[in-house]
């Protein structure tokens, strides 16, 4: 009998990190290393999740679906997704202004790795006073202006800035630019992409005084330059009950804002479903399991759980994921 699978958090170094993760997350007890995410859910090669709870531990996420295919991830998903699976969840620190970046859409990444583009949505979790982030540019853009000011170093006085507060929720399109800025700690659900163009970085050097790579010439062709739409979701959200946040065709994602016991089911979706912990604790209670989530932390609900309550000891936020 499946159950809700919690796994290890896989940490990732990053230049412009922070140590929240480690002092506010508890994801490692490293709070030295300069960890800028911490990917709760991945499938990518080299960077698979691990199980850390449960008699399923130490098995890794494509061995899982490997084994229980429609079953842990709902038949659909994996008559589509075959033995992938379809979503990257993270939590980031910037604790220091990310790259200016680009990700290639699903046609261009096709065309150039046979992989997913990278369409991805942040959920703010927490942000420093004025801090903020950006998307897109502040005005219309032709190819020959976007050139003329990368070459001047001039690209981020043309990018639009959002002061962001907790709560807040962006989607960005694959072929958006942006950056989180300095400041903001994000949730961040995305397709499963590592593919990134680095087109600006502040003028920052690495620790061996060198400039990072930038990707100019491959992010050119990856920008959507017709479209400046604005990025951030309005939503209105209820309490002790779920509310939705967001609907695409990559993913649907709800808030579930509670003090009281809930309960869920899923017998009318054929997908996973991935609860996030935004703030708060909640007991999460079946005929066979019972496993406890706090803030920062995530679990993947199989598609064959389609009755689960939710027992909060206070007031709890969970973000409530699936497809």
């Amino acid at each position: 009998m499946l159950y809700p699978l919690k796994f290890l958090p896989i940490l990732k170094e990053r230049i412009w990190g922070g140590n929240a993760l480690a002092e506010q997350y508890h994801k490692t007890e490293d709070t030295k290393t300069k960890f800028g995410e911490s990917w709760e859910i991945s499938d990518l090669d080299e960077n698979i999740s691990v199980v850390s709870n449960g008699f399923l531990i130490e098995n890794d996420l494509r061995d899982l679906i490997e084994t229980y295919m429609g079953e842990l991830v709902g038949d659909s998903v994996f008559e589509k997704s075959g033995l992938g699976f379809p979503l990257l969840i993270k939590i980031i620190d910037a604790h220091e202004d990310l790259s200016v970046q680009v990700h290639p859409d699903d046609n261009l990444a096709q065309q150039r790795y046979e992989q997913n583009g990278k369409t991805e949505m942040w959920y703010v979790l927490h942000a420093d006073e004025n801090a903020g982030i950006y998307a897109s540019f502040n005005k219309p853009l032709e190819k020959q202006d976007y050139i003329e000011a990368v070459q001047k170093k001039q690209i981020a006085s043309l990018l639009r800035f959002y002061p962001v507060k907790k709560g807040d929720l962006f989607f960005i399109p694959a072929g958006t630019v942006h950056a989180l800025g300095k400041g903001v700690r994000v949730a961040e659900i995305q397709q499963p992409s590592d593919i990134t163009y680095r087109i600006y970085d502040w003028n920052r050097t690495d620790d061996t005084g060198l400039p990072r790579e930038l990707h100019i010439a491959e992010a050119l062709d990856a920008i959507h330059f017709n479209e400046n739409e604005d990025y951030k979701i309005e939503y209105e959200e209820k309490f002790n009950t779920t509310s939705n946040l967001f609907r695409s065709e990559y993913f649907n994602i709800n808030a579930i804002y509670f003090d009281q016991p809930l309960q869920k089911n899923y017998s009318n979706i054929d997908s996973f479903v991935i609860y996030l912990c935004v703030e708060g604790e909640v007991h999460l209670f079946g005929d066979d399991f019972h496993e406890v989530l706090y803030a920062g932390e995530t679990a993947l609900i199989p598609a064959s759980i389609q009755e689960i309550n939710l027992v909060p000891n206070a007031v709890t936020r969970l973000l409530e994921i699936y497809l």
